[in-house]
């Protein structure tokens, strides 16, 4: 079993707010949470921000492709404090994601939603990949409001192709939580290069260029010294 070895990323970390406690920064795509074993994989989120930040740690992590909101604790009790909102839910986090197709769902008042209920397991004969399995996959809930439905050209496949933008809110926190479940559902997250299709992989290079469209747009928590309620918002660039 080989290790991924990720190319070099060249875009900064944005620190988006800043205080002795605590830093919310925007992850860029294309960049590792945390250093890998293998030394090729050294540059990371965390390997970055302890340059400046010695006594950093990370609350949760974001897939190397995905980009946006992540919450960084400066020392061991505000890691602490911060990691039982985590295990309570009480952390609200919202992503947005461009997916392959036409996406629908049920008409709520002013908002179009959609609700994945699919239980996620390692796919232990196919690495680093998880599955839905019904058997031995543990709960996993996923909702979905539907802001855009879109058809663009391809060139490359000569033909448009339907997209959809899409705001998500992962209820339970698995791993590939969001990616296997778009994809569960017939409409892959652009860019993905695990969960994919042939022709969402053409017309996410093609249209908008190597990354994966999933972003980490806003984040909800509590200040963990002041209780004051923290609501950023990272708009996706996409």
């Amino acid at each position: 079993m080989s290790e991924f070895i990720a190319p070099p990323c060249s875009e900064h970390i944005t620190i988006l707010y800043q205080d002795e406690h605590l830093l919310l920064i925007n992850k860029p795509s294309g960049l590792l949470s945390l250093s890998g074993k293998n030394p090729l994989n050294k540059d990371s989120v965390h390997y970055r921000l302890v340059q400046d930040f010695p006594t950093a740690t990370l609350v949760h992590r974001l897939d190397f492709g995905t980009s946006g909101i992540m919450l960084v604790a400066l020392n061991k009790a505000i890691n602490g404090l911060l990691t039982k909102q985590f295990q309570n839910k009480t952390v609200t986090k919202t992503y947005s994601a461009i997916l392959f197709g036409h996406v629908f769902g049920e008409q709520q008042q002013d908002k179009e939603i959609g609700y994945i209920d699919a239980p996620i397991a390692k796919d232990v004969d196919n690495f680093p990949f998880m599955k839905i399995c019904h058997e031995k996959g543990k709960p996993s809930q996923s909702e979905y409001q539907v802001i855009e439905r879109a058809e663009i050209l391809s060139k490359a496949l000569q033909q448009t192709q339907a997209i959809t933008k899409v705001s998500f809110v992962p209820i339970t926190g698995r791993t590939h939580q969001l990616r296997l479940h778009s994809h569960s559902i017939n409409h892959p997250i652009l860019g993905c290069d695990l969960y994919k299709n042939a022709t969402s992989e053409a017309l996410a290079e093609e249209v908008f260029g190597p990354r994966l469209l999933l972003h980490a747009q806003q984040l909800c928590f509590r200040h963990p010294v002041t209780d004051e309620m923290i609501e950023m918002v990272c708009e996706a660039p996409f």
